[in-house]
């Protein structure tokens, strides 16, 4: 047994009940995602922000527990020998029994709430991880990097277009939409 394989997944668990504590609280990163929010989105309304926010805390939560399946996939499989199968289910196991343990960890600070419905986004979280493995590696990273580029750059231009039809000006939006479409035009012809 090698600590490379068991290292990576303990010190993310790690990483998660510090992020349980009051330093993940939805007061802290507000306090560091409203701003940014405010300069991507001039026209939105605090509603509008607090409803961004909530949406990007929930997707935290399928991304903390995507690593956490995959960190410990790798160290199942490499690390004791497990066949692929036998591996995903036990990497599954572990996230959502640690996904369990951070909601309860979170029921007791006064700043945070435990959820099970924060369980059950943690748990799509690892079985996306995991469905991404079996499906490969390149080729989940090569749809997602598709299905990205194409919400970038439908999404951009729809927002674009919001802006103009309010007059709101559209800031950043005037590069990230145009880039989308080069990444998807790069990758179109660099496919062939």
């Amino acid at each position: 047994m090698r600590l490379a394989h068991w290292l990576p997944p303990v010190v993310w668990m790690a990483l998660i009940l510090l992020l349980s504590s009051d330093t993940g609280s939805a007061a802290h990163t507000q306090s560091f995602l409203f701003p940014i929010l405010r300069a991507l989105l001039p026209w939105a309304t605090p509603g509008d922000l607090d409803t961004i926010h909530g949406l990007l805390r929930k997707g935290a939560h399928v991304t903390e527990y995507a690593v956490l399946a995959a960190l410990w996939l790798r160290a199942l499989v490499r690390g004791r020998g497990l066949g692929a199968r036998t591996a995903a289910w036990s990497a599954f196991a572990i996230a959502v029994g640690w996904a369990f343990v951070d909601e309860l960890l979170q029921s007791w600070q006064p700043s945070r709430t435990g959820s099970p419905i924060d369980v059950a986004i943690d748990a799509v979280g690892a079985v996306g991880a995991l469905a991404a493995a079996r499906r490969g590696w390149r080729a989940s990273a090569d749809g997602a990097t598709a299905g990205l580029l194409w919400i970038a750059a439908v999404g951009g231009a729809g927002l674009l277009a919001a802006n103009a039809l309010v007059g709101v000006a559209a800031g950043v939006l005037w590069l990230t939409t145009p880039a989308a479409v080069l990444g998807l035009l790069a990758r179109r012809r660099f496919r062939r």
